[in-house]
């Protein structure tokens, strides 16, 4: 199948397209290049435009047979300082793209969500059940088109899956393509930061929540074993699944402080750690129930949070190189 994917040239994305080349489909990316690199699109097609741009997205979706969407603003603190950002492009961009999807009549498209719709979960680990009640704006933004999702299948017949990630982490085992945000927000990068002393410390943002640690716990999935599950659900709904929504994540939760001694294990070097006050918008606990995504999709993942930290250190130092 030739498959659009926006937002191609980040992080997510960059492996979502090669693990859709590697089962043999055709990729096309489409990026505005805001946040994403175009090296981690090299070896592909790509289309540099704006979402909100009709004209272009029409003229790239042309015999195009699915569409993966990761276009978005995707900081949890950013979307709290400004919530206007985050509403203008995940919410009215997205829209003018997917009624550019639907004229062009395909039918089966891919969504990038997350956990953080769930916000605040009552119970641990979340299932797909679970009320959605986003506590940041990044969260509301990602239902938003969800529920867009949902009501375009039952009206128009657009089939999705919509994927609620957990703590995507890691990097491809070649070490060609990582995260590489500027500046980066994200736990696991920022502690090898530290621990390579491209940081002074690394910032924990609360010791006191209710955890065996006091530190937030997450549900860290390899963005490979992520990217492997996007071609699963492009394969589900090519067979004629219908429209769904599952989890992805590994089932287990790992704190802040036993996240920094895996790395510290990885690296062999201590990691300078400073406390700070709680960010806004941060639940205690993120653990997913994945077993629907299991059985729907044929798909488990397969490495553990060493492997993902080892992983994204290996792409440091590769990345440092360039």
């Amino acid at each position: 199948m030739r498959v659009l994917v926006t937002g191609g040239a980040g992080y997510i994305g960059s492996h979502a397209a090669r693990e859709l080349a590697r089962n043999g489909h055709s990729v096309l990316i489409y990026d505005n290049l805001s946040t994403g690199h175009r090296f981690l699109a090299d070896g592909f097609e790509m289309v540099e435009a704006e979402l909100r741009d009709s004209a272009a997205a029409a003229s790239a979706l042309r015999g195009v047979d699915a569409v993966m969407h990761f276009a978005a603003h995707a900081y949890v603190g950013e979307s709290v300082q400004n919530p206007r950002k985050y509403f203008e492009n995940n919410v009215q961009s997205a829209l003018l793209f997917l009624n550019v999807v639907l004229d062009v009549g395909i039918k089966k498209f891919i969504f990038s969500s997350t956990c953080a719709t769930y916000g605040v979960p009552r119970e641990i680990p979340i299932v797909e059940t679970t009320p959605r009640e986003p506590v940041n704006p990044y969260g509301a933004s990602k239902l938003f088109f969800e529920n867009a999702l949902e009501a375009y299948s039952q009206a128009y017949g657009l089939h999705s899956v919509r994927l609620r990630y957990f703590n995507a982490a890691g990097a491809d085992e070649s070490g060609e393509i990582g995260e590489l945000h500027d500046p980066e927000p994200h736990l696991i990068p920022c502690t090898l930061q530290a621990a390579a002393g491209l940081r002074h410390h690394l910032d924990i943002y609360g010791n006191d929540y209710p955890t065996p640690d006091g530190t937030c716990i997450r549900d860290y999935i390899h963005v490979t074993d992520l990217a492997t599950a996007h071609v699963r659900a492009l394969e589900y709904l090519a067979s004629g699944g219908p429209s769904t929504a599952l989890n992805l994540g590994t089932g287990e939760g790992h704190s802040v402080l036993e996240l920094v001694l895996v790395a510290e294990k990885v690296t062999g070097r201590p990691i300078p750690k400073q406390i700070c006050p709680r960010r806004p918008g941060d639940p205690p606990v993120l653990v997913a129930d994945a077993r629907r995504a299991y059985e729907t999709l044929k798909w488990k993942p397969s490495r553990s949070i060493r492997d993902i930290v080892a992983s994204a250190w290996n792409w440091m130092q590769v990345s440092a190189r360039r």
